[in-house]
C-alpha cells in the first residue's frame, strides 16, 4: 500500500507541475504544430507512389507520435534538475523502494505525453484531419505504450547524467534519428535502403499503430505494432528501474 501511495504522489507531482507550467505546454506544442502545418500544406498535392490516402491524414498521426516522443524522452530532464537542486536526495530517503520511485516518474512523464498527444490530435482537426472515431481508444492505447517506453528511455538517460545541458545534447542526438526513421513524415517504403533500419526503430511501430487506429492505413501490422511496443515498454520500465536503483545522488 505504501509503495502504491508513493507512486501516486510522484505521479501527481509531475501532473501538477505540468498543469501549472502553461509556457511548457504551449512551447512543447509549437514545433510539432509548425511541422504539421507546413508539411501538410507543402506536400498536400505531392504524389507519393506508395501512399493511398491524402497526405494530411498520413502526416497527422506521425506528428502526434512526434510530440509523444519528445515530451516523453525530455521528461527525464526533471530527474537531472531534481538531482541538481537536492530534491532527488529527499525522494530517495522516503520509505519506499527506488523501483516505485522510478515507476512513479515514468507514469507521470507518460501521462503528460499522452495529454500532449491528445491536444495535438484535437489541433490537427483544424487543418482537415479526419480521424476514425472508432479508432480513438486503440490510438490512446498505442499512445500510452509509446509514452511509457520513451519516458523510460528518458529516465534511463537521466540516471547516467548530472548536467542538464549535456542531457539535452545527448537526447537531441537520440530523438531526431528515431523520429526521422519512424515513417512519421514519409512512408517507410520511400526511405529506400534506410527502411531496413526503420524496422528496428520502436517508434516505427508506435507511429504505425496510431496511424492504423486513426485512419485505417498501416505499413506493418497492428498486431506486430502492439506486440513490439508492449515488449519494448516493459523492457524500458525494467531497465529504467534497474538504473534508478543504482544511481547515486
Amino acid at each position: 500500500m505504501r509503495e502504491l501511495q508513493g507512486i501516486y504522489v510522484l505521479w501527481l507531482r509531475d501532473i501538477k507541475r505540468y498543469l501549472r507550467a502553461r509556457s511548457r505546454v504551449l512551447g512543447s506544442l509549437g514545433m510539432p504544430f509548425f511541422f504539421l502545418i507546413f508539411f501538410s500544406l507543402g506536400f498536400r498535392r505531392a504524389q507519393i507512389p506508395s501512399l493511398s490516402l491524402k497526405y494530411t491524414d498520413f502526416l497527422a498521426p506521425g506528428i502526434i507520435a512526434m510530440i509523444i516522443l519528445f515530451t516523453s524522452v525530455f521528461s527525464g530532464i526533471s530527474v537531472v534538475w531534481d538531482r541538481q537542486f537536492g530534491f532527488l536526495r529527499e525522494i530517495m530517503v522516503a520509505p519506499i523502494g527506488r523501483t516505485s520511485i522510478a515507476i512513479g516518474r515514468i507514469l507521470g512523464g507518460a501521462t503528460t505525453a499522452v495529454i500532449q498527444g491528445w491536444i495535438m490530435l484535437i489541433a490537427s482537426l483544424a487543418i482537415g484531419f479526419s480521424p476514425l472515431l472508432s479508432g480513438l481508444l486503440p490510438a490512446t492505447l498505442f499512445m500510452v505504450l509509446m509514452a511509457v517506453a520513451f519516458t523510460g528511455v528518458g529516465i534511463a538517460f537521466s540516471t547516467l547524467m548530472r548536467d542538464f545541458h549535456g542531457f539535452q545534447i545527448i537526447i537531441n542526438f537520440f530523438v531526431f534519428p528515431v523520429f526521422l526513421l519512424s515513417g512519421a513524415i514519409f512512408p517507410i517504403e520511400e526511405l529506400g535502403n534506410l527502411a531496413f533500419f526503420a524496422m528496428f526503430n520502436p517508434m516505427s511501430y508506435g507511429v504505425d499503430g496510431i496511424r492504423w487506429s486513426l485512419t485505417g492505413y498501416t505499413e506493418i501490422s497492428p498486431v506486430y505494432d502492439f506486440l513490439v511496443l508492449g515488449i519494448f515498454s516493459a523492457s524500458l520500465v525494467l531497465i529504467a528501474s534497474y538504473l534508478f536503483k543504482r544511481t547515486e545522488v
